[in-house]
């Protein structure tokens, strides 16, 4: 299973645009699985483009939460992929494609060892997906709390990585447990996160490719 950060607030490759956002392009081994779409469209699919990811490969995208960051670039991929299934939050209304559109109310297994939570406090919704060693969540911001988040997939498995945005997260011995960690886009804390668990931290960054072993 390869994530391949597509759009962030910093780049590792001089060919790509950094911009406030967020989005990644997951190789789960059965299914391309696009999270989030960043800010703009322009940049997201010249990113993709640099990075020689085709958006007609992409079969999901996952929408975390409606804020322009993670939205921005929804209506230029749609164009130009009219057939992934889009699976937003439930109060992620509007979508006029011809896409078909999932929602979710509670931890659910879209797929074999893929995993959301569906949308916790009305707010976002988070993506696990099964690897020999734990699970791999993806967030967007973590507005309803890690903990709440890594609760939710829970009863799914064990959290072996978290990649994403963090937001104003500081409980951080939350992540004692957690053996890689990448803290993306809106992580405030980042560098306490990095110093506290330096082992533990990868970079993120447009470009950053992350791979993990087969899912079971």
């Amino acid at each position: 299973m390869k994530i391949t950060i597509v759009y962030d607030n910093t780049t590792t490759r001089s060919d790509l645009t950094a911009d406030w956002g967020w989005a990644c392009f997951i190789n789960t081994g059965r299914r391309n699985i696009l999270f989030d779409t960043g800010g703009n469209g322009k940049i997201l699919l010249e990113n993709l483009k640099y990075l020689n990811i085709d958006p007609k490969s992409v079969d999901d995208i996952v929408i975390s939460h409606p804020d322009f960051d993670h939205i921005g670039g929804l209506s230029a991929f749609l164009n130009a992929n009219d057939k992934a299934v889009v699976h937003a939050p439930l109060s992620f209304r509007g979508i006029m494609y011809p896409n078909k559109v999932r929602n979710y109310d509670k931890p659910t297994e879209i797929y074999p060892g893929v995993f959301l939570t569906g949308e916790l406090d009305k707010r976002e919704q988070s993506l696990a997906i099964t690897t020999t060693r734990g699970l791999v969540l993806v967030i967007g911001c973590g507005h309803p709390g890690i903990e709440n988040i890594v609760h939710a997939v829970s009863e799914f498995g064990n959290v072996y990585a978290i990649i994403g945005g963090l937001h104003g997260f500081d409980k951080f011995e939350i992540l004692e447990d957690i053996q890689k960690i990448c803290p993306t886009h809106c992580t405030k804390h980042k560098k306490e996160i990095e110093r506290l668990y330096p082992e533990k931290c990868i970079e993120g960054g447009a470009g950053k490719v992350l791979e993990f072993d087969d899912r079971k």
